[in-house]
């Protein structure tokens, strides 16, 4: 379904799919998670009993996405104090899972910070596993209301920059509710178009080495009776090239102090096209990605992964015999290096706004992003 045409009848049908979720079955305490490494094909349940299971499936991208890997990883702090695992260890070892999206460490924080102040207030070790999944449940819907935001200002940000309708949007990697408490962030943007009758066409990169695009925007793009079309990474540029595009919209995984944004691998050069080409390009993101103790894009740590990601094309449904490493079908020479960032960092003066749950900063200068994180702070108080 590379080119799918919008779909008739009830566009504003629901389409969040269970990404996540807390269970209580009577043997104790789960987390459970729609496993994003066999979508499309199948929509398969991972249940983690402990944080090394939820480790593993951060590390895997069972899970990923950085608003649910924050929400992910206070779960996983309260599940580890539920079933009366060390906290502290189970912690250190969930915020390390993946370096480059804050918002995991600062939903780890969030829970283990409730569970430490329950114990410190006197309580036992079950009333802190109950203030860390308090904790993690605040944050879940919290997502979920931004989520909700951030679709409708960037929505207003569309109109204004694009009067008229007919968005023609680009968008890299996933920024669904596969990565969100709610219905995600830019792809809760180009969603809210759709359902207002004002999206032409989502032009979905395939997002290479992973296809996170073509396995899964695709997927929600679907779910949704959204007009799309699939194109691989570097069609991009003909596509710019050929005035089919409005606008880029992406999310991100950690916006650093001065506004430079560290998102999945490929977005760097979309950016660079998008400005070439006069285009907007616009970053849709929590608050909780702003990370104002990293000063500039050059201190961000990129995640490395291992080199099969690129050299092996992954299919886990297709059983091959002999295959190795990631299990996948070898598309380049047994021992070929290979370099594999899982993201790439956008200077912030190629960045036309960065769009929050509290609003939309543009131009991005850091005083503009530490006003509105400041702003975001007096409001939680």
């Amino acid at each position: 379904m590379a080119d799918q045409q919008a779909q008739s009848g009830d566009d504003n049908r629901p389409t969040e799919i269970p990404a996540i979720r807390w269970d209580e079955p009577p043997e104790g305490p789960v987390l459970v998670l729609l496993d994003q490494t066999r979508l499309p094909a199948e929509e398969v349940e991972l249940v983690c009993t402990d944080a090394p299971a939820l480790v593993e499936a951060i590390r895997t991208l069972a899970v990923r996405g950085a608003p649910l890997l924050g929400i992910a990883g206070a779960y996983g702090v309260a599940l580890a104090a539920a079933r009366g695992f060390d906290v502290e260890e189970a912690s250190a070892s969930l915020a390390g899972a993946r370096p480059t999206a804050v918002n995991l460490a600062v939903g780890v924080r969030r829970a283990r910070d409730a569970y430490r102040a329950a114990l410190g207030q006197g309580g036992n070790q079950e009333q802190g596993a109950e203030a860390a999944l308090a904790a993690a449940r605040a944050l879940h819907r919290e997502d979920a209301e931004a989520s909700v935001r951030m679709a409708g200002h960037g929505l207003v940000l569309l109109d204004e920059l694009l009067p008229g309708g007919g968005h023609r949007v680009l968008t890299h990697c996933n920024s669904g509710s596969l990565v969100s408490g709610g219905e995600g962030t830019a792809f809760a943007v180009a969603l809210a178009a759709h359902r207002e009758g004002r999206l032409r066409r989502l032009w979905v990169d395939e997002t290479r080495p992973l296809l996170q695009g073509a396995r899964l925007t695709a997927y929600e793009a679907a779910r949704s009776g959204m007009a799309y079309t699939l194109l691989t990474d570097n069609a991009a540029g003909s596509l710019f090239a050929a005035g089919e595009v409005d606008a880029v919209l992406v999310g991100a995984d950690r916006i650093a102090a001065d506004g430079s944004v560290a998102n999945k691998v490929g977005t760097y050069p979309l950016a660079v096209l998008a400005r070439y080409h006069h285009v907007p390009f616009i970053v849709v993101a929590p608050v909780t990605t702003v990370d104002l103790d990293t000063a500039e894009g050059a201190s961000i740590e990129v995640e490395q992964r291992a080199g099969y990601e690129v050299t092996e094309i992954a299919a886990p449904q297709v059983p091959v015999a002999g295959a190795e490493a990631g299990g996948g079908i070898p598309v380049a020479p047994l021992g070929t290096q290979a370099y594999n960032p899982a993201f790439d960092v956008t200077p912030p003066e190629l960045v036309t706004a960065i769009v929050t749950e509290e609003g939309v900063v543009s131009p991005v200068t850091a005083e503009a992003l530490a006003e509105l994180c400041d702003r975001s702070r007096q409001v939680t108080i």
